[in-house]
């Protein structure tokens, strides 16, 4: 944990440390051109300027680097990006968020992005691929050899949210019918080993995965030991045609590394590593929480007005038809309000702990559904056990607000009337809690996607609905 804070604070002062850099090249611009000093004093600061802000981006990580680009303004974003090496423009468009992408792609030319495109592996110009110019990429496709064009294509062709898509073709293979010496000859002539190699990729002739060579057990095993004797025969597979969240349980639940990806046939056509799978996550929790928050995709901090708000509309929109419903089903019972003012200070206690338990058992559901857990055989148990505790909860917490009532107005029928309503309410919650996601996945929606938004407008005219209708049967 201290070296993540390190590492985190570091981060930080380097952005700080670019932030002033850029401050101090905007004042010697502004006096150059007010001209208080020699022209020929004022072009040198400038080149100073500049020069320690290359240098200063030279020293990070191109992880850092994006940090860096994505907290900047447009303007100095640009400013900083022109500084940066052309030979690191590559590393550093992979890290940076889509939306920073496309205001960095949108300002380089097409020479620069062939170039910078040509320096990364072939999965690695998938991943960029889609936010490319069609001109780029056929420029890109030319410079490649066969082998390289062919995984390229593979790489392209598999959706976004299968394993094909994290798959990497770096990887190294050795035959079953050779000797651990022959092996370790083969690594010695290398100039590097492929990042995150864990273990070796044991073939037959015709490519097809005969086992697994762990680095550690090559590592300590007699030269003159045949590898079909040390390779691990049985191990975790994964295709490419799979979801990437299959992929991502596996390497939780087993504590991976790197994995092979064979066709249907057993042939090795890549492998899926560990920061592959890190990234997936982090990608599919940031959709994820904007989902919740209602945006419909990542947006820029610094993109312009108009962008974030067609960004951001979608579930206004959405927001403000519930809204009308709610605002509806409470106009219907007008005259009941007006003859029991206390029903309007008492319903939003209702239609808010509905809300509240409806959206914890919507989180307890789309966990469910993303680790796989849920199936035909244990719905119906799960869908018994929420209205079991939604049951309990609505006498619990049902009582307690009753009591509340009673305790401020003295009136004991209005105290069993916010009891029951409630209980109904939180009833009414647990079902669609369940109902909604495993609906959604049903249709192929994202289960996390709306979903909040959803039952927040049925717990609240609900709630609303049962509250009122039952004092209106029952008080006024």
């Amino acid at each position: 944990m201290a070296e993540l804070d390190d590492n985190r604070s570091s981060v930080q002062d380097s952005l700080q440390q670019v932030t002033a850099l850029l401050r101090k090249h905007e004042q010697n611009l502004l006096q150059q051109h007010g001209l208080p000093r020699p022209q020929q004093v004022e072009e040198l600061l400038h080149k100073q300027d500049l020069a320690a802000l290359q240098k200063k981006l030279d020293q990070l990580h191109p992880a850092d680097v994006a940090y860096i680009l994505e907290a900047l303004p447009l303007e100095e974003r640009l400013v900083v990006w022109d500084l940066v090496k052309a030979e690191r423009d590559g590393d550093i468009l992979l890290e940076v968020s889509d939306a920073v992408r496309e205001t960095l792609i949108a300002h380089m030319e097409t020479r620069e992005l062939v170039a910078a495109t040509e320096q990364l592996d072939t999965d690695e110009i998938a991943d960029l691929a889609p936010d490319l110019p069609r001109e780029v990429m056929q420029d890109v496709f030319r410079s490649l050899s066969v082998g390289e064009r062919e995984q390229l294509r593979a790489a392209m062709s598999y959706p976004e949210d299968t394993v094909g898509a994290l798959m990497d073709f770096d990887m190294i293979t050795v035959r079953d019918d050779i000797t651990v010496e022959v092996v370790s000859r083969y690594l010695r002539r290398l100039d590097e080993m492929p990042d995150h190699t864990d273990q070796l990729f044991v073939v037959d002739r015709d490519g097809h995965l005969r086992g697994l060579l762990p680095v550690s057990r090559l590592l300590v095993t007699d030269l003159d030991v045949p590898v079909s004797k040390i390779m691990v025969a049985e191990s975790v597979k994964l295709h490419p045609d799979e979801k990437a969240q299959d992929a991502a349980l596996a390497f939780e639940r087993y504590d991976l590394v790197s994995a092979p990806v064979v066709d249907s046939d057993g042939k090795l056509v890549g492998r899926v590593t560990v920061n592959a799978v890190v990234d997936f996550i982090r990608e599919e929790t940031d959709s994820e929480k904007l989902s919740a928050g209602g945006l419909r995709e990542e947006e820029d901090l610094f993109a312009s007005v108009w962008s974030s708000v067609k960004n951001r509309w979608t579930w206004l929109a959405v927001n403000l038809v519930t809204a009308f419903i709610a605002s509806r089903v409470i106009g219907t019972f007008e005259g009941s309000i007006g003859k029991l003012v206390a029903l309007a200070a008492l319903m939003p206690i209702i239609a808010g702990i509905g809300g509240n338990s409806g959206n914890q058992t919507i989180t307890m559901i789309v966990r469910a559904l993303a680790l796989g857990q849920i199936t035909v055989g244990n719905a119906r148990k799960l869908f018994a056990k929420e209205i079991g505790v939604s049951f309990i909860n609505g006498l619990i917490w049902g009582g307690v607000v009753g009591v509340f009532a009673f305790l401020i107005y003295h009136s004991v029928p209005l105290g069993l009337v916010m009891t029951s309503a409630m209980l109904l309410n939180l009833l009414l919650a647990a079902v669609m809690g369940v109902t909604i996601p495993l609906l959604m996945q049903k249709l192929g929606r994202d289960p996390a996607v709306g979903s909040s938004v959803l039952i927040t407008a049925i717990t609240d005219s609900g709630g609303f609905f049962i509250f009122l209708g039952l004092a209106t049967l029952f008080l006024v």
